[in-house]
């Protein structure tokens, strides 16, 4: 059974449980998740919407994707934490941010993607698989 993990926006008006196994996780630095996480990348781990009990109202902002598909991104209105991100290209699958976790050390990176886009002052880990873009499908 997979360790639950815990977490919720900065003011604690939004808290959430997960009860699955993350599905992946990584830091991705792509233009739009710089811009709204306010440093070099964002630090994400994805997990079954299903297995997420979320207490709390969240705002949404939607954009276009590098795959020209929307990108939701939930925060909360009060705070302005960004709490979690779906893709419509990725159905079923909820991308919560990692430094809204409990325990912050719960989340491992797994890869870097659109590492090309990286800034100087904040490379991707060498550790772990980098992709320039998005990783290979399949």
């Amino acid at each position: 059974m997979a360790k639950k993990l815990t977490g919720g926006c900065h003011c604690g008006a939004v808290r959430y449980e997960i009860s699955a196994d993350p599905l992946f996780s990584g830091k991705c630095y792509c233009e739009d998740c710089r811009k709204v996480g306010g440093t070099g990348h964002a630090s994400v781990l994805a997990v079954p919407e299903p297995a997420v009990s979320l207490k709390g109202k969240l705002t949404e902002y939607k954009v276009k994707g590098s795959s020209g598909q929307p990108i939701t991104r939930r925060f909360c209105p009060t705070c302005g934490s960004r709490v979690t991100t779906t893709a419509t290209v990725m159905p079923g699958v909820l991308l919560v941010t990692a430094s809204s976790l409990d325990d912050p050390e719960s989340f491992v990176v797994q890869m870097s993607i659109f590492a090309a886009h990286a800034p100087s002052w904040d490379r991707p880990p060498t550790s772990t698989p980098v992709f320039p873009g998005n990783p290979p499908q399949g």
